[in-house]
């Protein structure tokens, strides 16, 4: 029998593993393969199906990582699984307040900080195929698909839980159990609800629409935020398409709920031409590629990321706005963060459940997690504020950030996952 399997959700009772994952989202999933590759065995349970998972539909989101983000995806062995047109550069990235430009604006490069590039944009489909490619062939993992999974606890012996076949007849549950479970189940984790810990969400009563466009135009590797006052608009460097090598992009638009649904009402030309117009036509005439996917805008920030026998990776963790870009990255933070406090504890034979063991990765993913959920919580009001008095702000902080090299150094040193730098910076036409 191979140490690594994917089964759908049956009972057997005589199975054992180190760490219970629940769900088999990227993070789950790449949680499991950094564990196993340390030697420890990891059983990830998942309420879709093994074809979703193996072969997931595109769902219009793009993914910017960063250089340390990267790096974790090659040491698991998912980056290498990538087709050269999934993978995007992404040179410079320019900030634009208002209509592009009308105002003042910022260009963020990453010269100074030893990268040739800010980071690279790759489709969450992608991502969440290779995740699987890897952990499904990867010895030590084992994954129980079509599984629903009814209740968890821990107590001072071990964490368990109880699954059954998410649909199809009805059998008697199946109960695992583990030194130490962890939820990777969303944002609206049910099992993050299971076991007690709460969570602050933020609802920004707002609709994300994100689609592909062709246009006529190169991009030049540039990525551009456009805070209108009424929408805003992220434009996104993709690869040519492989077939006609026409220029793409991603288009990432941001509107209240009532404007959303209006937008999403468009003809496919019509929805490419507002789109053409809000940015100014700078890549000549667009076209949309495939499907509009729209998601609410809610962001949640969990009490805490650990407890005896429990840990919080991926959004479970923290669920974050998509205008910095830091939701994908910061759950492969915790990933890494995570899969070194268990292999410390594989090196010292001591329990995996250990509540200030794993107090050691909550807290230091705290620290990491908190100033950036709260500075781009705190972007994202000043931006979409259309009071007079946050305009005139907005616009001082995008002057007055063009002049200050230090606040530039900062701001790179997040979108690429290095030291701050003293990157050259330059005020848009």
């Amino acid at each position: 029998m191979p140490s690594s399997s994917v089964s759908p959700c049956s009972p057997d009772p005589s199975f054992d593993t180190d760490v219970l994952i629940v769900g088999a989202g990227p993070a789950g999933l790449s949680l499991a393969v950094a564990l196993a590759q340390t030697g420890w065995r990891a059983t990830v349970l998942e309420q879709q199906g093994e074809g979703a998972l193996a072969r997931p539909a595109p769902d219009g989101r793009e993914i910017a990582l960063t250089h340390p983000s990267v790096a974790t995806l090659q040491r698991l062995g998912s980056w290498q699984r990538l087709a050269p047109h999934e993978i995007g550069l992404l040179r410079q990235a320019q900030v634009h307040d208002g209509p592009v430009g009308r105002g003042p604006g910022m260009t963020l490069h990453a010269g100074g900080t030893g990268c040739d590039n800010l980071g690279w944009i790759v489709p969450n489909h992608a991502l969440r195929r290779t995740a699987w490619d890897v952990a499904a062939s990867t010895p030590g993992v084992r994954i129980l698909t079509g599984c629903s999974v009814t209740r968890v606890s821990v107590t001072d012996a071990h964490a368990e839980l109880d699954c059954v076949a998410a649909q199809g007849r009805q059998a008697p549950p199946q109960r695992l159990r583990a030194p130490l479970l962890v939820a990777a189940d969303s944002r609206f984790s049910a099992t993050r609800r299971q076991l007690g810990i709460g969570a602050s969400m933020r609802d920004f009563g707002r609709t994300v629409i994100v689609c592909r466009l062709r246009h006529e135009a190169p991009h030049g590797e540039v990525a551009h935020e456009c805070f209108d006052y009424e929408r805003t608009l992220a434009i996104l460097p993709l690869p040519d398409d492989p077939g006609s090598g026409t220029p793409q992009c991603s288009a990432v638009v941001t509107a209240r709920a009532e404007q959303a649904q209006a937008l999403l009402a468009l003809s496919p030309e019509d929805f490419a031409a507002s789109v053409q117009r809000q940015f100014g036509h700078r890549l000549g005439r667009m076209h949309l590629v495939g499907e509009r996917h729209a998601y609410p805008l809610v962001a949640v920030y969990a009490q805490r990321f650990a407890g005896a026998r429990c840990a919080l990776v991926g959004d479970a963790a923290v669920g974050m706005h998509p205008v910095t870009a830091h939701g994908y990255n910061l759950g492969l933070a915790a990933v890494e963060r995570l899969a070194r406090v268990l292999e410390g504890a594989r090196a010292q034979g001591a329990d995996l459940g250990d509540a200030a063991r794993l107090q050691r990765y909550a807290g230091a993913h705290h620290r990491h997690a908190w100033p950036l959920y709260q500075g781009t919580n705190a972007i994202v009001g000043l931006y979409t504020d259309e009071r007079p008095l946050p305009k005139l702000l907005r616009r001082a902080v995008l002057a007055g950030s063009s002049r200050l090299p230090p606040l530039q150094a900062l701001i790179v040193s997040q979108l690429t996952g290095r030291r701050p730098a003293w990157p050259r910076a330059a005020s848009l036409p």
